[in-house]
This record gives structure tokens, C-alpha cells and sequence, in this order.
């Protein structure tokens, strides 16, 4: 049963963040917005709350400690329990690695790797003595790349694995931990106002997907609800899994 849980979702401004926090909610689940960006976090509040759902944008920066402290203490407070962590805030930085700074890859660490590190700890704290769920976003480029993409890629390949190591160190507070890697999904409608557009995509976009299109938010959204549920899911803990619509297992060869 979902009905009353409390989540946690990191970047759930915009995005497939967005798109969890429509899921969850309609599914019953209480719904906090640790959101960097205020705009973004404000917007998505009154729109879950005009729709009659409980939710709360609280302004987090992931990769600042005190800031994930803080967060995690306000929904304790407001809620008096966590069950479910969604760590999906990430950013990117595609640039040459001659053109790249020390500080810009560090900041793609510190954001993606580090803050799901650090939402994961505090959140644990919340959730050892009842058990919950930790669910994070990674990404295909986990295993695969486009050329200049090494932070985004190095902190998603991290995500993978600290999702094991974090689910073999929490077993014994009965928190499963789970990975989720999307391949290319399509944010354009899930974006904040300011920034929202209609998707652009081509028919060879959609064709070169083995499942015949590019993936939607609520592709990820979906699978999150499954995991997050004790009852269907509660033997699964540890495991990635990739939603790419078999990018990754498609051979291409030059015509």
C-alpha cells in the first residue's frame, strides 16, 4: 500500500522528476520537492496542490550537506516519516575535457554522485527504524558515451554502483535500494513554465528505438511506483535497470 507513504524527490521541479511526483500523487503518496531551483519548485507545488494532492516544494541544494540536512529534517518534522527516496537531481556539462575546469567537473560529481550520496544518509537515518525504499535515477551513458560527457557519465556510473553498496550496507534496516537508467527521454513538456516547449523530435528518432519511439517521463515515473511498492517489488533490491527502449542492446553497423 502506498496510500499515506511520504517520498522525497530530488529535482522534482521539472523533468522526470516532475513526472514522479504526478505519479506518486495520484497514487496517494505524500510528496516533498527538494528542488534547487525555486521557480521551478513553486510552480510544481501549486500545480499538485490546485490538483487537491499533498505536496511541499522545500528549496534543497543536493551537493551542499547542511542544505540535504535541513531538507530531510523539515520533512521529518512535517510528516513524521520518510519512506521513500527518489535521488534524481543531476546536472550535465558537455564541453572538450582540454576546455573543461577542475571546478566544473567537480560540481557534476558533487551534484549527481556526492548528492545522492548525502540524501541517501540522512534519509536512511529516517528510515532505519520502519524500512523504505531508495531509488536512484542514473542514465545509460552509465555504460555507454557521446563524446565529452566524462562527468556526467563518470557520476552516473557511480550512481550504479553505489546502489549495490548502499543495499548490501542498509539490508538490515529493511531499506531496499534500487537503480533506474533511462536512456533518451523526452522532458520538453515537463519542463517549468519559462522553459516548457513542444517536442521536436523526427521519425528516424523514434525509429532508431527498438520499441518504436523515445521514451516519455512517465516511462521512468512508472517503474518508480512499482519499486517504491512493498508489496510487488519487496524481493528486489540492489539491481539496475536500464529503460531505453533497447538502445543499448541494439548492433549498429556502418551502411
Amino acid at each position: 500500500m502506498l496510500q499515506g507513504k511520504v517520498a522525497i524527490i530530488t529535482g522534482g521541479g521539472q523533468g522526470i522528476g516532475a513526472a514522479i511526483a504526478q505519479l506518486f500523487c495520484e497514487n496517494g503518496i505524500k510528496v516533498v520537492l527538494a528542488e534547487i531551483d525555486e521557480e521551478a519548485g513553486k510552480e510544481r507545488e501549486e500545480l499538485l496542490k490546485n490538483q487537491g494532492f499533498d505536496a511541499t516544494f522545500i528549496q534543497t541544494d543536493v551537493a551542499n550537506e547542511e542544505s540535504v540536512k535541513k531538507m530531510v529534517e523539515r520533512t521529518f518534522e512535517l510528516y513524521e516519516r520518510i519512506d521513500i527516496l527518489v535521488n534524481n537531481a543531476a546536472i550535465s556539462s558537455t564541453k572538450s575535457i582540454f576546455e573543461r575546469t577542475f571546478e566544473e567537473w567537480n560540481r557534476v560529481i558533487q551534484v549527481n554522485l556526492s548528492g545522492s550520496y548525502l540524501c541517501a544518509r540522512y534519509c536512511a537515518e529516517k528510515m532505519k527504524d520502519k524500512g523504505g525504499v531508495i531509488i536512484n535515477i542514473a542514465s545509460t551513458r552509465a555504460f555507454q558515451s557521446e563524446p565529452d560527457t566524462e562527468p556526467y557519465s563518470a557520476s552516473k556510473g557511480g550512481i550504479v554502483a553505489l546502489t549495490h553498496s548502499l543495499a548490501i550496507s542498509l539490508a538490515k534496516y529493511r531499506i531496499r535500494v534500487v537503480c533506474i537508467s533511462p536512456g533518451w527521454i523526452e522532458t520538453s513538456r515537463w519542463k517549468k513554465k519559462a522553459l516548457r516547449t513542444e517536442p521536436n523530435l523526427r521519425e528516424i528518432d523514434h525509429l532508431q528505438h527498438p520499441a518504436g519511439r523515445v521514451g516519455d517521463p512517465m516511462d521512468i515515473a512508472n517503474l518508480c511506483l512499482f519499486l517504491a511498492d512493498e508489496a510487488k517489488s519487496g524481493f528486489i533490491t540492489g539491481v539496475n535497470f536500464i529503460v531505453d527502449g533497447g538502445m543499448t542492446v541494439k548492433m549498429i553497423y556502418a551502411e
